[in-house]
């Protein structure tokens, strides 16, 4: 048997399609493992990628995409996937991931960063590798028709978008981004987040065209509700969604995500991914009241000049001002600057 030998992809077209056939055949690799996303953070992030593969006699065994983000204000760190819930290494066998886990740290040291981060779904057992749990994801499949994943839901849930139906909502699905940012940008200011550049939405539909849509909720005539979706293998993720003031009243985002799971579910696809939320926040809770159980993430780290693990969080102390701040702001000025903070906050 040949060995192992670990290489840097640059963006390369034809190795980018052994990359993604790799990746479509793994159990591992997960939507946010396709080499479209080294694009999108080079050329929208502006961030540097160190896509690393594992090749065996010529042929891909495993592949990481990491991410060198740098800031004054954040720090400088290498991770495993920026704007991204899943990330780290997908590979074939246990001694692939470890040879890539071990050229992350090298790398790690080399580019001397704070810290290097894995957004694992699976615990790595790297002794070099700390593991800070503080995040899980939602996910179920789906069932046959609209009715039956109706009955699947919750009954509290069940009964809101019973409510949602009877409010005169219509939706339509398609690739209209612009609305999907606006209510979206509206959204996070209101959270307090700074919000994502226009173009990122953007990017993501013209490097994805065949894994991105939107679904956006209208009551009478007028967008309330919108979700950016990818869908991967048999998954549909919601991924970047928000609604309006109208839409607590409207119960559009109950709506929209349950038009979401019955739609996708016309098209062929099994299961639901509802992506990660950090622990006891609201919108894990919320998510729990669709019925879903929780499934812990396993984000691991290895310091390199970082004295301690990071906490960029929202619910971190430090910020607290700045987010009430923010929520303060008048929309047009948060979309203006937003994209300078956020670019590092992925």
């Amino acid at each position: 048997m040949s060995d192992v030998v670990v290489e840097r992809f640059n963006g390369e077209a034809e190795l980018a399609k052994k990359w993604d056939e790799f990746v479509a055949s793994c159990d591992k690799a997960t939507f946010f493992h396709l080499s479209g996303w080294l694009q999108i953070n080079q050329q929208v992030m502006g961030h540097k990628g160190h896509y690393l593969y594992a090749t065996q006699a010529d042929k891909i065994v495993g592949v990481l995409p990491l991410v060198e983000q740098k800031s004054r204000l954040f720090g400088h760190a290498l991770i495993s996937t920026p704007f991204c819930v899943y990330g780290g290494v997908a590979a074939d066998s246990i001694d692939v991931q470890r040879q890539l886990e071990d050229a992350a740290i090298e790398l790690a040291h080399q580019l001397q960063v704070d810290y290097l981060e894995l957004r694992n779904v699976q615990a790595s057992e790297h002794p070099k590798l700390t593991e800070k749990c503080a995040h899980s994801y939602f996910a179920w499949p789906l069932a046959e028709d609209p009715d039956a994943i109706l009955a699947g839901v919750k009954k509290k849930q069940r009964a809101v978008i019973r409510h949602s139906l009877k409010n005169e909502l219509s939706f339509r699905v398609d690739k209209d981004t612009d609305t999907a940012y606006d209510i979206y940008s509206e959204s996070v200011r209101n959270l307090g987040t700074p919000v994502f550049p226009k173009n990122y939405f953007e990017a993501l539909q013209q490097v994805f065209p065949e894994q991105c849509n939107v679904l956006t909720v209208e009551h009478d005539g007028k967008p309330v509700s919108s979700v950016l979706n990818f869908y991967f293998r048999d998954q549909v993720l919601p991924y970047y969604g928000g609604g309006t003031p109208a839409a607590r009243d409207l119960k559009s985002n109950d709506f929209m995500y349950y038009q979401l799971m019955c739609d996708a579910r016309a098209k062929g696809f099994t299961h639901y991914d509802f992506g990660r939320s950090k622990d006891d926040s609201g919108a894990y809770k919320y998510k729990k009241h669709w019925g879903m159980e929780p499934v812990p993430l396993h984000y691991q780290f290895h310091l390199v000049k970082a004295p301690e693990l990071p906490n960029l969080s929202p619910n971190n102390p430090k910020y607290q001002l700045f987010i009430k701040l923010w929520q303060k702001l008048p929309l047009w000025l948060s979309r203006t600057i937003g994209p300078f903070l956020s670019r590092y906050l992925g």
